[in-house]
């Protein structure tokens, strides 16, 4: 089966073929970094670490930039909370980003691009945008007209007459039409800038992202990806800038968004207190449970985050545990050779990769894997499985755990920080005698979902519900 992927901009399923034979180019939008990355990050960019995992394994290859929002409005407000430099500021919540994506698993990325760091390339685009009269310059910056670009409206499937004021932007008198967008918004007090041809400023949010993909892709290129709340107006107006700069169309052949995650059936919104964290997870919770949550349900579709979800994934994600160290105790040779289970085994191969070729279907996908787990335990219990068809098994789940990342360690889990700690205050304190403080330790390690057991070489931590 041949690979298709659900493009956005047409809204369906087309055959995959870049524009460079093998050869793919994919921008995803990264974060503004104003704050931590919270589970909806995590969410869009751990789902699109599976696609180019996917996509290399699969014999492309994947130059996987993302770009880094790295002065932005929201940025400049923070900064100013916290009485810091904007720039100082970013570049410390970028080291953090980083911190969280390494903490997620995913190496995928080829290059971080800064916003910051490509100021000339933008003023460059918006230049010929100007000249090409797409844009104007009014009292507070320049703006892209987008009554001179008709096409505006074709991804998100609106139309510029239906477009109404306000609806989604600020409406400002300096502006020709109401959904005019930034392309550089000139200095105002206390704010970071650059000299431009305009004025000293800073350029508006969607022309930094054409720019630095133009610096390395060229006007044109295959995959565009991000969460499905950028589709309108960022990604609109990402195609608006680079069509009207370039003249080439499409500027990217398929566009791919992810769904949106929730918290109990509501955004994530601090308001709310429903704001989670990455590493508020990762405090409670191993890394291959929140990748498993995704990998669980098609990157297209709404996850609905509740502990009942990591629940779930804890039992399910033991279950592979249970069944690869059970694997690993067959030594039987059988008289025949078991050809017969070897191409068993292969057509559920054949069936994980068809349902990865499908949009990248990863909870099909997954499905396979626990009807393999099913097949083989029975063949076990009825000495019908050899070591060469155990290792088969073994083999096939080390190829699908390199595109998913979900495997937990089979010897020895490493345990959050949070966790380590309690368990070597409780120790500590089992030391000096103090039973009710390691109660009340044992008791809170407990709550947060990893049960202690003393031994006599000292605790072992399990992660339990």
């Amino acid at each position: 089966m041949a690979l298709k992927i659900f493009n956005t901009l047409s809204g369906k399923k087309e055959p995959f073929k870049p524009l460079k034979n093998k050869r793919v180019n994919l921008f995803v939008c990264g974060p503004t970094v104003y704050d931590l990355s919270h589970l909806g990050h995590a969410r869009t960019y751990a789902a699109f670490d599976v696609i180019v995992r996917y996509l290399r394994r699969a014999g492309y290859e994947v130059f996987y930039l993302q770009n880094i929002t790295d002065i932005d409005d929201k940025i400049i407000v923070r900064a100013k909370e916290l009485n810091a430099d904007p720039l100082k500021f970013s570049r410390q919540m970028t080291k953090e980003y980083y911190k969280d994506v390494a903490a997620l698993k995913i190496k995928s990325v080829t290059k971080y691009a800064k916003a910051s760091e490509f100021i000339p390339q933008i003023i460059r685009q918006i230049q010929v945008l100007l000249k090409k009269g797409y844009a104007y310059e009014a009292s507070d910056g320049v703006y892209f007209d987008i009554s001179k670009f008709p096409d505006y409206g074709k991804l998100s499937g609106q139309k510029i007459k239906k477009l109404k004021a306000g609806a989604r932007v600020k409406i400002r008198e300096t502006k020709k039409h109401p959904f005019d967008f930034d392309l550089w918004k000139k200095k105002k007090p206390g704010e970071p800038a650059w000299a431009s041809p305009w004025g000293a400023g800073r350029p508006g949010w969607h022309i930094e992202d054409t720019a630095i993909s133009e610096n390395f892709f060229g006007p044109q290129y295959d995959l565009h990806g991000g969460a499905y709340e950028l589709i309108f107006p960022h990604h609109e107006s990402e195609i608006a800038q680079m069509e009207a700069a370039s003249g080439k169309k499409p500027f990217v052949k398929y566009w791919l968004h992810t769904g949106v995650l929730k918290i109990g059936g509501e955004k994530m919104s601090k308001s709310l207190g429903n704001f989670i964290t990455v590493r508020d997870f990762l405090e409670k919770y191993p890394v291959e449970i929140l990748r498993f949550i995704i990998v669980s349900s098609h990157y297209r579709s709404v996850i609905d985050y509740n502990e009942q979800l990591a629940v779930q994934a804890k039992h399910a994600l033991d279950r592979i545990s249970e069944f690869l160290e059970r694997l690993d105790k067959v030594n039987q040779k059988l008289k025949i050779k078991n050809q017969k289970y070897k191409l068993k085994i292969k057509k559920f191969r054949e069936k994980f990769f068809d349902y990865m070729d499908d949009d990248f279907n990863t909870p099909r996908a997954l499905s396979v894997m626990f009807d393999v787990i099913k097949t083989s335990n029975a063949s076990i219990d009825k000495n019908q499985l050899d070591k060469d068809a155990a290792r088969e098994i073994k083999n096939f789940f080390g190829e699908a755990d390199a595109i998913f990342g979900i495997l937990p360690p089979q010897k020895k889990i490493k345990l959050p920080k949070k966790i380590a700690s309690l368990v070597e205050q409780r120790e500590k304190a089992r030391q000096e005698k103090n039973w009710a403080l390691a109660d009340q330790l044992r008791a809170e390690t407990e709550r947060l979902g990893y049960k202690i057991e003393d031994t006599p070489k000292g605790p072992t931590v399990k992660f339990d519900f």
